[in-house]
């Protein structure tokens, strides 16, 4: 693995080049969808990307937790976890990249 994170500039750098836009315009662009996929999450809406995969919101109970160090016991409260759900034909890329 090369360790290398992609970032929103990234993003906005790829758009910069394939797209034809502006700088100004690929970062708005970048930072718009963004947003929009961040809003529909919060309001608990799941988002589908096709040949990507899908970001949905889970709700999780409350729960009886152990602290590991003490071996106390300790209450988990009730909250909302983000969880991502690659396609199949990501699944596919990511597997073929294991054979080079």
């Amino acid at each position: 693995m090369s360790g290398k994170t992609i970032t929103r500039m990234d993003l906005s750098e790829a758009v910069f080049r394939e797209v034809g836009l502006s700088r100004n315009e690929s970062a708005d662009l970048v930072e718009s969808v963004l947003q929009h996929m961040s809003d529909a999450l919060v309001r608990g809406e799941t988002v589908k990307i096709s040949s990507f995969g899908t970001f949905s919101v889970r709700e999780k109970s409350a729960r009886m937790g152990r602290n590991p160090k003490t071996g106390e016991e300790v209450p988990i409260l009730p909250r909302r976890v983000l969880s991502f759900r690659p396609s199949h034909l990501m699944k596919d890329r990511v597997a073929a990249g294991n054979r080079r």
